[in-house]
């Protein structure tokens, strides 16, 4: 009955829902923006702060993949599988038809070989792959700001 009468209480589920969709999406866009800033305050001081630009890239590359995803209707993206995530994006954007799809493949090249060696392995990076992932996040970022605005995600 409620249906018919102009919506009832689900219009109010649904809207209820979007709300808390944009909601998420302001969390993750947040974050990523925030390791983003701190990542541009470090770049230029590679001596100081060798591996800290890059590692606020990658996790400012992963807010925003959250971002987009939570947008897109992914419901869990705590996965401890990175790259799980940047298959997923892409997943999704083809779902919605999206054809400019090279962010998400920065993406999953950023949170493959590239996270492992600068997060985990004994060996030292050297200054050029640093810039190398710092230049990539920043594309990243360019390509997942408008992304979201031109798939209209709630809260971007």
């Amino acid at each position: 009955m409620g249906l018919r009468q102009g919506g009832g209480s689900f219009r109010v589920i649904l809207c209820e829902n979007e709300y808390m969709i944009a909601v998420e999406v302001q969390h993750y866009l947040s974050r990523a923006r925030d390791f983003l800033k701190g990542m541009d305050l470090l770049k230029d001081d590679l001596t100081g702060y060798r591996y800290s630009p890059a590692l606020l890239g990658i996790h400012s590359a992963i807010s925003y993949s959250d971002a987009l995803r939570t947008g897109m209707g992914c419901t869990d993206v705590s996965a401890d599988d990175h790259r799980n995530a940047a298959r997923d994006l892409k997943s999704r954007l083809s779902a919605r038809k999206y054809e400019d799809q090279k962010g998400a493949e920065k993406l999953d090249h950023l949170l493959g070989k590239t996270r492992k060696k600068i997060a985990y392995f004994p060996e030292a990076s050297d200054v050029d792959e640093i810039k190398s992932v710092v230049l990539h996040v920043e594309r990243f970022a360019s390509w997942a700001e408008k992304t979201g605005k031109q798939l209209n995600i709630a809260g971007w």
